[in-house]
């Protein structure tokens, strides 16, 4: 095995982030159909054109780094896709439900708050600060997407849940 290097990571992790991003594109039309309320089912699609636009961006990353925009199997996200639809399985019909859709798409946002954190801060000490500029306004988006999350977990979701 060669000499690996902080680029060789970094490229990594942009293809583990983007493979990533577009499984969260065809899980969240899925997650709005079932979820119960209407700010839920607004959010979720909200997010979905805000992960498109992740997956644009880290296009733009591949591009300036001169790699091939293509992702790598990421294990992480196949199981919280999972565990989201077992969700969906358990407690479909449920006054639950909104509180476990919440609580599975709040774990990919953390998945994805890690790697882009890692990934930006990685862009920082290679130099390259348009990548840097680009995977931090991802992170930003994710952070809000999660705060938005608990804000409607604790205001309505978890209400419901334990009426």
């Amino acid at each position: 095995m060669g000499k690996k290097t902080l680029e060789d990571l970094f490229y990594d992790t942009l293809k583990d982030i983007y493979y990533a991003e577009k499984q969260i594109i065809r899980m969240l039309p899925k997650m709005a159909r079932e979820a119960q309320s209407p700010d839920l089912k607004a959010g979720f699609e909200k997010h979905l054109q805000e992960t498109e636009g992740h997956v644009e961006r880290l296009q733009q990353v591949f591009e300036l780094i001169g790699k091939r925009a293509h992702g790598k199997t990421c294990e992480a996200i196949q199981g919280m896709i999972a565990e989201g639809q077992e969700i969906i399985d358990d407690f479909k019909g449920t006054p639950v439900l909104d509180a476990g859709l919440i609580s599975a798409v709040q774990a990919v946002e953390h998945y994805e708050i890690a790697r882009y954190g890692s990934l930006r801060t990685w862009a920082e000490t290679l130099g390259q600060k348009q990548v840097v500029q680009l995977l931090d306004q991802t992170l930003q988006e994710a952070g809000k997407t999660d705060r938005t999350l608990s804000k409607l977990a604790m205001t309505a979701a978890n209400r419901k849940a334990a009426a």
